[in-house]
This record gives C-alpha cells, sequence and structure tokens, in this order.
C-alpha cells in the first residue's frame, strides 16, 4: 500500500490542488492529512471541504494547532497566526468547525502513528527540529514509523535497539530505505506555507509495501495565493513569505 501524507495545508488552495494533481500521476491507495488545514492561507473554507471530501473517501486527517484553535483560543500562536484564525473563523460554516473539531489528535496504522507535532505530548504542539525532540517520541511510542508536520521543513530521524537517535539527509524524490534495524521518525514538508528557502510545496510518499518513504516538492502559482491573502486584508508578511519559501 502506498500513502501519501500531506500536512500544514494552511488555506492553501492553489497549493493542495497542485499536490493532488501531482499524486494523480501516481499509484496511491490512501491519504493521509497530518494537520493544520487551515490557518494563514486565504481560503479554508474550500481546503476543509476538500479534506472532508476525501475523508469520506477512505482518507485519514488528524487534527493540527491550528484547526484546533478555530475552536479553543490558543494564546502560544503568535500574532499573525492569531490575526488569521480570528478571520478564519468568520469564513467557516458550522458544519466546517465541526469536521475540524471532531479530528483526532493521533491515528495508528499497524506500525504506522501519524500524528501532527510529536507522539510524546500530541496535544502539546512540540517542534521537531532536531534528534533530542525526536527522542522522545520515540520512547513514548511503540511504532516502527512515526510520521509528523508541524515544522514546515523535511526532516528524518532514526532510533537504533540502543536508544540513540540519529538525524539523517532528505533527498528530494528519491525513496529513503526505512531499514527495520531502526525505528524511524518523518516530519514532512509543509504543502501550503514551505519554510526552508524554498517555495515549492511539500509531501511525502510512503510505500509500505517496499518500506520507502519519499520526500517530495512541487511548485505551484504562489503569487496567485499571496495576491489573495493581500485581498483578504491578512498580514503582508504571510503573503511575502510564500514567495520567499521561509
Amino acid at each position: 500500500m502506498r500513502l501519501a501524507i500531506l500536512t500544514d495545508i494552511h488555506a492553501n488552495r492553489e497549493a493542495f490542488e497542485a499536490v493532488l494533481q501531482d499524486l494523480a500521476a501516481r499509484k496511491i491507495d490512501r491519504l493521509v492529512f497530518l494537520g493544520d488545514i487551515v490557518g494563514y492561507g486565504p481560503d479554508p473554507g474550500w481546503c476543509i471541504d476538500k479534506v472532508a471530501e476525501l475523508v469520506a473517501q477512505g482518507a485519514v486527517a488528524v487534527r493540527g494547532n491550528h484547526d484546533r484553535a478555530v475552536g479553543v483560543p490558543d494564546g502560544a500562536l503568535n500574532t499573525n497566526a492569531r490575526r488569521v484564525i480570528d478571520w478564519t473563523v468568520n469564513q467557516l460554516s458550522v458544519p466546517q468547525k465541526m469536521f475540524l473539531a471532531d479530528l483526532p489528535l493521533t491515528h495508528e496504522d499497524d506500525d504506522i502513528l501519524f500524528v501532527h507535532a510529536s507522539a510524546n505530548d500530541p496535544a502539546g504542539w512540540i517542534y521537531v527540529t532536531n534528534e533530542s525532540r525526536a527522542r522522545p517520541s520515540f520512547i513514548v511510542s511503540e511504532a516502527r514509523v512515526i510520521l509528523v508536520g508541524h515544522v514546515h521543513k523535511p526532516h528524518l530521524y532514526s532510533c537504533d535497539r540502543t536508544g540513540r537517535v540519529m538525524g539523517h539527509e532528505v533527498p528530494q524524490g528519491h525513496p529513503v530505505p526505512l531499514l527495520r534495524s531502526r525505528r524511524w521518525l518523518g516530519v514532512v514538508g509543509s504543502v501550503g506555507q514551505p519554510r526552508d528557502g524554498s517555495s515549492l510545496s511539500g509531501y511525502a510518499i510512503l510505500d509500505k509495501r517496499a518500506n520507502e518513504l519519499t520526500f517530495r516538492r512541487v511548485g505551484y502559482d504562489s503569487a496567485t495565493t499571496a495576491r489573495k491573502v493581500r485581498a483578504a486584508g491578512l498580514p503582508e508578511a504571510l503573503a511575502a513569505r510564500l514567495i520567499r519559501g521561509e
């Protein structure tokens, strides 16, 4: 089975559509969404409806911190993020808000765990940015493969039988063998707001049969999304970062 892993769409319709179009040319058995469907971007309603449609067709989705913030005030969000969430709330219908509220924090599929931020504290919204921050997820979870988002930058970590955690390079477009002598944690890049210096949308494909994880990048019309951010009266910094990928 081949799983397409998408995370941090952040109400970016153009990026989301570009990734779905890229996936149409590949053999994918199931879509998995790792949270933050909304936040930062100008098309929250459309993105929620699309994810809901795909979930109804068999996709899996978990909740991110921006999704939660639509229904529960989150003082941890920065000023721009809070401003967009306040705007987003007024753009959404009751069913759309209920869809976000009903999303689980985690989902397990055999020996794979899906969560937005970290396995050790799914509701704590911890950023897994290095080996020390990846280690607690390996300690708490027995999953062989843990897939997360939240960071907006792709990363890959492994844990050997002694508990040693190592970071690994993330080659784009080339399958990474997930050796069974180790356990793995993959941080999937953002669909709608990449922050690694590239404006290209990011996602990943997990091939369960081949036991491989492939990180992919896809170009999209970020200029159009940026114009829509400005037209909605959202912070200029959020439009500019789409172009710069930071």
